[in-house]
């Protein structure tokens, strides 16, 4: 059977609280929610990728832009095998878009990206979207939000929970 391992520097921290990822996710919603107020949709996903990353540096947030994030599946490294378009303080994986809507590949894909790489949470930012909360999807990886959290996004409409394997 396959045997997947996630790599020793994108396991998740221990001792990360969950108020400070709902909190640190918060932020960024916010960021982002005022750069699509201020750009508009339309623009380069680049553009929005700096923009948004200026933004949360600026709240003194360590944010690392075009990610390589390691993995290894059956024996195999990966050492460029993903790669997030924002790592936020080695915690949140930020994917971002500017298209007229997404699909659910794009889903997959973050979830995957949150799987292999062992990150409690994840954004879908998409800044083509008439609204940005038409295009925001918080995804969770095995990491339950608080129940008092204020974070309400897609809250209706929420994809299960992915789980983290570490081997089977």
């Amino acid at each position: 059977m396959p045997v997947y391992n996630p790599s020793p520097q994108s396991e998740p921290k221990v001792g990360v609280s969950v108020s400070h990822v709902d909190q640190t996710t918060g932020t960024i919603i916010d960021a982002a929610l005022g750069i699509h107020r201020d750009l508009g949709p339309g623009l380069l996903e680049s553009v929005y990728e700096v923009v948004l990353a200026h933004a949360l540096a600026a709240h003194g947030f360590r944010v690392e832009r075009q990610k390589s994030i390691p993995f290894s599946y059956n024996g195999m490294a990966f050492d460029e095998g993903l790669r997030a378009d924002l790592l936020v303080e080695g915690l949140i994986i930020v994917e971002l878009k500017s298209v007229e809507r997404t699909v659910p590949a794009h889903r997959k894909q973050l979830l995957t990206y949150l799987r292999l790489s062992g990150m409690p949470v994840g954004l879908l930012i998409n800044f083509g979207a008439p609204t940005l909360k038409e295009g925001l999807h918080r995804l969770v990886n095995a990491f339950a939000p608080e129940p008092h959290s204020t974070l309400r996004v897609n809250q209706r409409h929420s994809l299960p929970t992915s789980h983290t394997r570490s081997g089977n």
